[in-house]
């Protein structure tokens, strides 16, 4: 599974889950410039093969009009820290593979 994370996650994540998640990558470790249009992180994401890790809801709106990939992990908790998402991604890591092998779903959202 490959995770790309979206700005409005702390680009500590990665150092966060490096160990129990290798291959991710935050957005600010792309060639994607700062404050990129979800659009371009969107096609960022569908070329590379990586699933988007947001808090943003336009990735909802995205994946609900254009489908996918890539597939979208929507975190549902508003204004929760690195620690706090890191813990939920760990929580949920088997349903996030079951997510992940799935060919009829794009969005997850956890709340």
């Amino acid at each position: 599974m490959k995770f790309l994370f979206d700005e409005n996650i702390s680009y500590r994540i990665v150092k966060k889950l490096k160990s129990s998640l290798p291959d991710i990558v935050h957005v600010s470790q792309t060639p994607l410039k700062y404050a990129s249009a979800d659009r371009s992180i969107w096609e960022y994401a569908k070329a590379k093969n990586y699933t988007i890790v947001t808090l943003d809801e336009d990735f909802k709106d995205l994946a609900n009009r254009l489908s996918f990939p890539p597939k979208v992990i929507l975190l549902k908790r508003k204004n929760c820290s690195t620690d706090l998402i890191s813990i939920l991604l760990e929580d949920k890591r088997e349903e996030i593979a079951i997510f992940h092998k799935s060919e009829t779903e794009g969005l997850m959202e956890i709340f």
